[in-house]
């Protein structure tokens, strides 16, 4: 098949796997496993090049925290912590649904944002069979939560790791650079999701009396198997912000710390490994084959390229060129490839344009790819983590409904990152 064939062939099957995901007519798993193999088929990609588009950094690091993630779930501190966390909020479920989205947003700045999903996404499940509310006003208010706070860090988002260590910026870097305007956009999205969700969060005084009464303590299970956990927890949340200088990648810090946990509680491999999400593992593999061919056959690139072409050259024009497009596209389309991809355009860019301070496109190329990801749900890896963790409580998240709420929140998101690009860098 001819190379042009190709380009027009593997954009073909990436709409239509998009198209199949939004109809939702069949799980998105499946969908984009046959994506993929209509790839495969086709020989738009050769076996061994789409197995080498699987990131298996993100794959083993989602394995890996779903092995640890379900071990301590045995030991019921989700639960504690879900009853403790709703006592301290009266058993309001607005304050409770804004103090899970702190709590979300610093560990994912802290962490990464899909460790932080498997951690508080069971805490919310048990607080809201208690309060007898859906679950979606808290698992949405998360994943934006997730995306947003995993922004303000070196360590908390795969597009700000990669430009990190393409460019040398420091941990404190994207830290005093991102952060101040990070916050803004938190407390602004946050307290639109409290006045869009707050008719749907009331409840009778009986049951909030009702979760004052129990007892949090009660939920602990087994305390030695507990203590095993949280030592053994603490050994990837300490790989994650060390990692660069261990020279370890994500996926080795978290699969180590399943494996040291499966060697010390010598829990049975197949109950253990019910707790990771399959569907949503090989949602991933598919989906990074089908985007890989957009990139393979020049797709992405060519797209890239001639919106950097528009802009001249001119700093400020190219600025927020980089930043727009990278939302719209990362709301779409994965934002690792995409990052991959624009990381050496600019810095192509620099060199033929004599731009020497390449910085501000940088936080562009950042904000633009990391917030974009709230704007559907599969821009990020943290949106499909919580929506097939969704899926399994029958409760799904569906790809219009989020997007009705969380698409226009994502675009007010990079309108403030304009304004303070403008300001500050441009």
């Amino acid at each position: 098949m001819p190379q042009e064939y190709h380009f027009l062939f593997a954009t073909f099957i990436f709409l239509l796997t998009y198209a199949f995901i939004v109809a939702e007519k069949w799980h998105r798993a499946v969908v984009a496993m046959s994506g993929a193999v209509i790839i495969l088929l086709s020989k738009v990609l050769t076996q061994d090049l789409a197995i080498g588009f699987i990131d298996f950094n993100t794959i083993g690091l989602l394995i890996g925290m779903m092995i640890i993630v379900g071990v301590t779930r045995e030991t019921g501190v989700f639960e504690y912590m879900a009853i403790l966390a709703a006592k301290k909020a009266k058993g309001e479920p607005v304050k409770i649904m804004v103090f899970l989205a702190i709590i979300t947003a610093v560990a994912s700045a802290l962490l990464d944002n899909v460790t932080t999903v498997l951690l508080i996404v069971p805490v919310t499940f048990s607080i809201v069979r208690e309060l007898k509310l859906s679950p979606i006003p808290f698992l949405i208010t998360e994943i934006i939560a997730s995306n947003i706070g995993g922004t303000a860090t070196l360590i908390g988002d795969p597009p700000n790791i990669m430009i990190g260590s393409a460019t040398g910026l420091t941990f404190l870097d994207f830290l005093f650079n991102l952060t101040p305007i990070i916050i803004v956009i938190f407390v602004v999205t946050i307290y639109i999701l409290k006045w869009i969700y707050k008719k749907q969060l009331q409840i009778d005084d009986s049951l909030k009396e009702n979760i004052m009464k129990f007892n949090e303590k009660e939920q602990i299970k087994d305390v030695a198997l507990l203590k095993k956990c949280l030592a053994v927890l603490a050994l990837p949340i300490w790989g994650f912000t060390l990692h660069g200088a261990l020279d370890l990648h994500t996926a080795t810090v978290a699969l180590t710390g399943a494996a040291l946990l499966l060697l010390i509680t010598k829990m049975e491999p197949e109950q253990v490994f019910y707790a990771v999400e399959w569907p949503t593992i090989f949602f991933f593999a598919g989906l990074f084959i089908v985007v890989g061919a957009l990139e393979y056959v020049g797709v992405i690139e060519a797209i890239a390229r001639a919106a950097l072409e528009v802009t001249g050259g001119a700093m400020l024009q190219t600025g927020l060129l980089v930043l727009w497009l990278s939302a719209i596209a990362s709301a779409f389309v994965d934002n690792i490839p995409f990052t991959a991809t624009m990381i050496p355009l600019i810095k192509d860019m620099g060199t033929l344009g004599g731009i020497t301070n390449l910085e501000p496109l940088w936080w562009s190329l950042s904000l633009g790819a990391c917030l974009g990801g709230n704007g559907t749900i599969i821009g990020a890896a943290a949106n499909v983590i919580v929506a097939g963790m969704a899926d399994k409580q029958n409760c799904p998240i569906t790809f219009i409904g989020y997007m009705k709420l969380a698409f226009p929140l994502m675009i007010l998101s990079i309108v403030f990152c304009t304004a303070y690009l403008v300001v500050f860098f441009y």
